[in-house]
């Protein structure tokens, strides 16, 4: 199981989250996509239609159908947005995008974890706690002084 940290420091999630999630979708697979706050997946949700006028990232909200409709629309989401970890997508994917880790990610084949200066120390915590789990590979993603993504450690 991989975990892949990625401290935003010069981009904002807004434009790092296509990013994986274009190259998630791209590969075949799932992606689920967690939030805590139903602002941030109102907002998430904007992004994805919204981020770049040629591209198309086709995604849905788990909680956006209060009917018994919604969990059959959820099933097809290449993309879902959800507050819980519930993969009704059939992701093995997870992006956690609010800040805060949780090790029901490590069900998932590979995790993004994204957080930002007002959750470092939770991030430092949280890839401390992953040091002594079998099977977890972690990686930490900065950016460099010309915007890219360098591995900076790794287990």
């Amino acid at each position: 199981m991989k975990v892949d940290f990625y401290h935003l420091t010069r981009m904002p999630l807004e434009r790092a989250l296509p990013q994986i999630a274009e190259k998630v979708v791209a590969s075949g697979a799932r992606l689920l996509v967690v939030a805590a706050s139903a602002e941030q997946q109102a907002a998430l949700d904007r992004l994805l239609w919204t981020y770049a006028p040629d591209s198309f990232l086709p995604h849905g909200r788990a909680e956006a159908d209060g009917d018994d409709n919604g969990a059959v629309l959820a099933a097809h989401q290449p993309i879902l947005i959800a507050g819980a970890i519930t993969p009704a997508n059939g992701a093995r994917h997870i992006a956690l995008v609010d800040g805060e880790w949780r090790d029901e990610a490590l069900a998932f084949d590979r995790a993004f974890h994204f957080f930002d200066e007002d959750h470092i120390v939770a991030a430092r915590a949280a890839w401390r706690a992953l040091a002594t789990r079998d099977g977890v590979e972690r990686r930490y993603w900065k950016q460099n002084d010309a915007g890219r993504w360098e591995q900076a450690a790794g287990s």
